[in-house]
C-alpha cells in the first residue's frame, strides 16, 4: 500500500518463486524380500489386533438374568440405569459413541431407538479390534418387531446384546 492507500500492483519476485522440476521423482517402493523368504500375509495366522489409542477402563459384566430380574422389580426403570451405566462405560474405553447422558436422555424421551444405537456401539467395540460384530443396529429389529409380543423381542434383543458387551468385558479382562 501507498501513503494513499492505494494497492500497489504485484509484481512477481523471481527469486522467491520455487523452480518447477523438469519431471517428478521416480515412485519409491518396498525392498523386495530376500530370496525364499515368506511374506508375511502369508504365513496363515492373521496378525493380533493392536490396543487402540483411547482404551479406558473396562466396564463392568452384569448378568443377563439379574438385569432381567430388576427391571420387573423396579417396573422398567432398572433399563434407564442400564442404558446409562453400559453407554457410560464404551464411551470411557473408546473415547467415542454417546455416552451415559445423552443415551438416558434418548431412552426417555425416544427409547424406541435404544436398541439400534446400542447394539451398533456394542458391535463397534468388537470392530475396533478386528473382530467380527455378534451385534449390530439391524439386532434392533428384534426389539422393534416383536418388542409387543409378550416382549419375545425385547428379551431376544437384550439376550443377544447383554451377551455381546459381557463377552467383550471378558476379553478386556473384566471379572465375572
Amino acid at each position: 500500500m501507498t501513503e494513499s492507500n492505494d494497492p500497489t500492483p504485484a509484481t512477481p519476485d523471481p527469486e522467491a518463486a520455487p523452480t518447477p522440476y523438469a519431471s517428478a521423482p521416480p515412485p519409491y517402493a518396498a525392498a523386495p524380500p530376500p530370496a525364499g523368504a515368506v511374506p508375511a500375509s502369508a504365513m496363515g495366522a492373521p496378525l493380533a489386533p493392536m490396543a487402540g489409542p483411547a482404551d479406558g477402563p473396562v466396564g463392568q459384566v452384569r448378568s443377563t438374568g439379574t438385569c432381567v430380574l430388576l427391571t420387573i422389580v423396579t417396573l422398567g426403570f432398572y433399563t434407564w440405569y442400564w442404558w446409562y451405566k453400559t453407554h457410560d462405560e464404551m464411551k470411557r474405553h473408546t473415547g467415542t459413541g454417546l455416552g451415559g447422558g445423552i443415551a438416558l436422555l434418548l431412552t426417555i424421551l425416544v427409547g424406541i431407538v435404544m436398541p439400534f444405537i446400542t447394539s451398533s456401539e456394542v458391535g463397534g467395540l468388537y470392530e475396533r479390534k478386528g473382530r467380527a460384530k455378534p451385534v449390530s443396529a439391524t439386532t434392533g429389529l428384534w426389539y422393534l418387531l416383536l418388542g409387543w409380543f409378550f416382549f419375545v423381542g425385547a428379551i431376544v434383543w437384550f439376550v443377544k446384546t447383554n451377551a455381546a458387551l459381557n463377552e467383550y468385558w471378558r476379553s478386556q479382562g473384566a471379572p465375572g
